[in-house]
């Protein structure tokens, strides 16, 4: 049974420092340090891990933020080890790290995500409920990771409006939110990655287009409120939104 925990202890924050080279493959160049998972601990941010036994299968990293004068949580970064990918592993973690926002009225948290890893997309769409109002261009440059492919990390800003009632339903489990007809849609290949790795110039292409839809459709004050998913490509389904819906 998978048990999620805040973690303080060094050993625990060097061995989620470890599984960032296990996930993501990245140099030491990119990986965040333990001092950082130290500071963030410290100062209002949050370190959490799964475990499965005595295994760290996940983990999580948060560090506080202001917008306005009003409290949040940037979430950098969460990881799950691919054996223990779709055993819900990813959402135990996101659960919990809202359980402990709530706890100290701390009502939004904000993550990047890359709009081309569409299985992400959807979970943070349509199991989560975030909505995507704005849009990053390579946010990190590019990355040490093979799962980058070499390609600008373009990156999409999840809103989690924790409190809200399209979170309460969805986190609940209660099925499909009733959202905004869509008035717009950007499409991904559902092959992306295989292009990617395959294909550098034709994934950056792609990119490239479905970043300019990202920036003029956002810009035009639509958010993604959903995500399709379909056989040879997957949608984001954009439409106007408000914070209190």
């Amino acid at each position: 049974m998978i048990a999620v925990r805040s973690i303080e202890e060094l050993s625990d924050l060097r061995e989620a420092v470890r599984l960032q080279k296990v996930i993501w493959g990245f140099d030491d160049v990119d990986l965040l340090p333990v001092r950082l998972f130290v500071v963030a601990g410290k100062i209002g941010g949050q370190t959490m891990a799964a475990y499965d036994g005595g295994k760290m299968v996940g983990f999580l990293l948060s560090l506080p933020g202001v917008k306005k004068e009003n409290l949040y949580l940037h979430s950098h970064m969460m990881g799950v080890v691919a054996e223990y990918r779709n055993a819900g592993v990813g959402r135990a973690l996101k659960l919990a790290q809202r359980v402990e926002a709530l706890e100290r009225d701390l009502n939004l948290v904000e993550w990047t995500f890359d709009p081309l890893q569409i299985k992400n997309a959807f979970f943070n769409i349509e199991r989560l409920g975030a909505v995507v109002r704005r849009y990053v261009l390579n946010q990190y440059g590019v990355s040490s990771s093979p799962l980058q492919a070499g390609l600008p990390t373009d990156r999409c800003i999840a809103e989690w409006r924790l409190a809200s009632a399209r979170v309460n339903y969805l986190v609940e489990g209660r099925g499909h939110y009733a959202r905004p007809a869509a008035v717009a849609k950007i499409s991904v290949p559902n092959d992306i990655a295989d292009i990617a790795k395959n294909e550098p110039a034709r994934a950056l292409e792609l990119q490239s287009g479905i970043t300019g839809q990202f920036v003029r459709q956002l810009g035009n004050g639509l958010a993604v409120v959903g995500f399709e998913r379909g056989e040879t490509a997957s949608s984001y389904l954009l439409a106007p939104w408000e914070d209190t819906e």
